[in-house]
Parts: C-alpha cells; structure tokens; sequence
C-alpha cells in the first residue's frame, strides 16, 4: 500500500513537472517576442577634462547613375527666343538711329 501511493506521488510530481516546464516554454516564447531587458555590466564614463571625440567613418553609397541632356529641347527654344529678341531690338534701334540721322 505504501508503495502505491508513492508511485501515486512520483506520478503526480512528474505531471506537475511537466507542466510548469511547458508553462516556462510558454513564457520562454512570449519573451522571445519582446525585447528582453539587458543590464550592462558597464558603466558610461564621460572625462572631466579634456577632448571627448566619436570616430564616424562615412560609408560610400552606390545609385544608379543618372543620365541628363546637356541641353533640354525646351531650353534650345528658349534661348533661341531670346536671340531672336535680342536681334528685333538691335535692329529697332539702329533703325531709330537711321531716322534721327
């Protein structure tokens, strides 16, 4: 009789076992989830006196390279206008100074 109800109590401490491993499990995973809490083993040391300094390396970034026209087509216009305009105005006062003449 008292054989079996240890191997009663053995049986019960087991099941109990193996849940409380699969209740840690379970909490094992949800942490896993969040971030957990780190201490640091360091302590941040700023100097009274002297230069405090960070080293930061630029990196290259490579793009695509991008290709433009030297000139844009509505831009050729443009200037064409202009000249255009340039040469009516030269041409208006050399006709003025003809008259005057």
């Amino acid at each position: 009789m008292i054989m079996i109800l240890s191997c009663v109590v053995v049986r019960a401490a087991c099941r109990s076992e193996k849940q409380s491993e699969e209740e840690e499990d379970a909490n094992a995973s949800n942490q896993e989830d969040t971030m957990p809490e780190v201490k640091s083993i360091f302590r941040e040391v700023l100097p009274k006196t002297g230069q405090l300094s960070m080293e930061d390396v630029p990196t290259m970034v490579l793009c695509k390279p991008k290709l433009l026209p030297l000139k844009s087509v509505t831009l050729e216009k443009l200037e064409k206008m202009q000249m255009e305009a340039q040469e009516a105005v030269k041409q208006q006062e050399l006709a003025v100074k003809e008259q005057l003449q």
